[in-house]
């Protein structure tokens, strides 16, 4: 059976995303907490953009505003031009959690997307076909208790492709995972990301990973999260981990993060 996705015969399917002088902050109540200082980004269609950066200077913030999920107390962000105000299938999230229902089959835990915007009945097909993009064919009636780590996060993954995603939102989603189930994700979600055309945005703390997967690696400063650097990785695909300029990147982007010392 033919997949509905196919980067080949859907060029372009992915969004473009404009973050224009983006401020934010939390009300705690006797102080506001900025997070997020003057942040401007610029994510073209198809492009894979890892944004690096200290933990907690709100690199996850900016993943749930251009969800949709919160305004910003200043700036905008746009996708294709038009403001995002609110949430939108073609912008999905995927945590670090798989935060599957346990109570769900794996297909039923795919189809609640589907479900929830009223076209499971016409689309109900797409589930068989995500289930083989993630080579989890045979676990549709398999509950998460029945899966190890990196095939609930497969099955979280799979939940945001039936809905025909244009931008994936990924925040650390393999940061919880062994170290080899971890290696084999990343090459999974290279994979995805050339067979389906998305535009992705991961926020990461592993260099190695970023460097391997993105096109673009941007780097942030402490919280409030300014932009310290940008860096273009211009290396093909695939890439080994023990490449020379990839090993020089990696030290340039440790020294950018305040690490100089690391091997």
């Amino acid at each position: 059976m033919a997949l509905a996705f196919d980067r080949q015969t859907d060029a372009g399917r992915g969004l473009a995303l404009d973050i224009d002088h983006v401020s934010h902050g939390f009300d705690l109540g006797t102080r506001q907490l900025q997070v997020l200082d003057d942040v401007s980004i610029n994510v073209k269609p198809g492009e894979f953009v890892a944004l690096l950066g200290p933990s907690g200077c709100g690199k996850s913030t900016l993943l749930r505003l251009a969800a949709g999920l919160e305004q910003p107390l200043r700036g905008e962000l746009r996708e294709d031009g038009e403001l995002i105000r609110k949430p939108n299938p073609d912008r999905i999230l995927v945590f670090q959690e798989a935060t599957l229902f346990p109570w769900l089959t794996v297909r039923r835990n795919i189809a609640t997307g589907l479900d929830a915007r009223g076209v499971l009945n016409e689309q109900e097909h797409r589930i068989d076909e995500v289930l083989k993009l993630v080579r989890l064919e045979g676990f549709g009636d398999a509950f998460p208790h029945q899966l190890s780590g990196g095939m609930a996060q497969r099955v979280a993954i799979a939940r945001a492709l039936v809905n025909d995603p244009k931008l994936l939102l990924l925040d650390e989603p393999f940061g919880k995972l062994d170290s080899l189930t971890r290696l084999s994700m990343q090459n999974e979600l290279l994979q995805l990301w050339k067979d389906v055309g998305f535009t992705a945005l991961l926020v990461t703390h592993d260099v190695e990973e970023a460097l391997l997967l993105a096109d673009r690696v941007i780097v942030f400063s402490n919280r409030p999260a300014r932009i310290v650097s940008e860096l273009v990785v211009e290396k093909p695909h695939p890439r080994r981990r023990d490449d020379a300029d990839l090993v020089h990147l990696r030290q340039t982007l440790l020294e950018q993060l305040g690490v100089a010392h690391a091997v």
